[in-house]
């Protein structure tokens, strides 16, 4: 498991790699950063990976930039979790099945 590996959410749209490199530099060596696009679009997602290079500067830069604004929204920042670790997303709805559609043709009694 990396601790040094921070999830960033609520992030604006515009928000760039470079923005969040000088942003969590004040908590520390930043390793390197990620902002999600997506992949159609090509346009940001609105949330990031930040790594910096301990799991005590990850920590200090969770202490210092939880629930604070940056570029006009209140970030989330919290130390990653593995893909495994996360509860299982809720499936979305099935296939409806066939409705009633009338009379049935071609039939007889």
């Amino acid at each position: 498991m990396n601790d040094s590996r921070l999830f960033v959410g609520n992030l604006p749209y515009q928000t760039m790699d470079n923005d969040l490199q000088e942003y969590f530099s004040a908590a520390g060596v930043v390793s390197s950063v990620n902002v999600m696009l997506d992949k159609f679009t090509g346009k940001s997602r609105g949330f990031a990976f930040v790594e910096m290079s301990t799991a005590d500067e990850a920590n200090k830069a969770v202490e210092m930039f939880h629930n604070k604004e940056f570029q006009g929204r209140q970030l989330t920042v919290n130390v990653a979790r593995p893909r495994e670790d996360r509860p299982p997303r809720s499936g979305g709805g099935g296939g409806g099945g066939g409705g009633y559609r009338g009379e049935r043709s071609g039939g007889r009694r």
